[in-house]
């Protein structure tokens, strides 16, 4: 916020599995920009691992966010929608909104999105109209379409805690909701770019916002002038939780490589989890990786431990830089 000169502005949400929380949304007051990170009201980081069930989690959160920056009198947004918890296609946001889906008698959906199997149309009579005029840009973290094997419910599914039943389910629901849509707006959601980001989400307000779907790490860094700050680096550092092939798809840690790549600039990834062998495609952008952790540790106890495994990490890999002990590597 303070390289935009904004402020953030804490709200009260519904979490994924509809707890009351407390996030916050970035304000640009000079240009009414709204700056909102999904993670924060619908996020992965906030449910414990025996917490996870994709058939309930809803982006409902991300939505009353959106809705408290439009009575701030925004009217341009940008949405940041990794680490989300949901593979809901923004049901549950655009629910927040004012949108009801309907099975075939015309009564509202309950169960979602384990329900969405049943969606037959859509009810837009009570969405907040203030939104439909404003410039919505949604900062993707994958490439991956909606549907199909490398689709929403596939690919993260599993993730966040999806059986194999679950994820037919979700995609046969996602399914659904794309065929809607369609109907509904004329919008292709199946075959729009980035749509599978955010378990659908991306797709959702693609398809009933007209949001712009864009690379989110390519936005980012032009809108925070990266470019400018690569102009005097000679080593760049870069990390995520896992960095693994699936990073390759558009990931924060590889749009900085890329970028500092094209400068000739030796990168470092750091990640809670980095491949075992292999990993011959990552080596083309990052001149080393590094597993921050000190000794195998299960999820739990790897978040419980990350800030003091990142410090401990960075202080080792500062020591070696001092000592020109990575000529040979980077």
């Amino acid at each position: 916020m303070a390289k935009l000169q904004g402020r953030s502005i804490a709200w009260p949400v519904h979490d994924p599995l509809g707890r009351m929380i407390e996030a916050s949304y970035g304000w640009i007051a000079e240009r009414r920009l709204a700056i909102i990170e999904m993670a924060d009201a619908s996020g992965l980081r906030l449910l414990c691992p025996d917490e996870l069930d994709p058939l309930r989690a809803s982006s409902r959160g991300t939505g009353e966010l959106v809705r408290a920056a439009l009575d701030q009198g925004a009217r341009e947004f940008v949405i940041g929608v990794g680490g989300s918890a949901t593979i809901d296609g923004g049901v549950g946001l655009l629910q927040a909104l004012g949108v009801r889906f309907l099975n075939d008698e015309g009564r509202e959906l309950k169960e979602l999105p384990k329900d969405l199997v049943h969606l037959h149309s859509i009810d837009v009579s009570g969405l907040d109209q203030r939104v439909l005029q404003c410039q919505i840009t949604v900062l993707c973290d994958v490439d991956n379409l909606l549907l199909g094997d490398r689709g929403a419910a596939a690919v993260f599914g599993p993730q966040k805690g999806a059986t194999s039943q679950m994820v037919l389910r979700l995609e046969e629901g996602l399914r659904q909701l794309a065929l809607v849509i369609a109907g509904h707006s004329g919008r292709r959601l199946d075959t729009a770019a980035h749509g599978g980001a955010a378990g659908g989400t991306a797709a959702g307000l693609y398809g009933l916002l007209r949001a712009e779907l864009v690379n989110g790490i390519e936005r980012f860094l032009d809108l925070t002038g990266f470019d400018t700050a690569l102009t005097n680096a000679d080593r760049v550092i870069t990390g995520e939780g896992s960095i693994d092939e699936q990073t390759l798809n558009g990931k924060g840690p590889f749009g900085v490589a890329v970028r500092a790549k094209r400068r000739g600039i030796p990168v470092i990834g750091l990640a809670g989890r980095v491949p075992r062998i292999g990993g011959e495609a990552l080596d083309n952008y990052f001149d080393g990786l590094f597993a921050i952790g000190d000794g195998p540790a299960d999820l739990a106890s790897a978040l419980a431990h990350a800030e003091e495994n990142l410090n401990r990490m960075g202080r080792q890999i500062g020591n070696m830089l001092t000592v020109n002990a990575l000529d040979g590597l980077v």
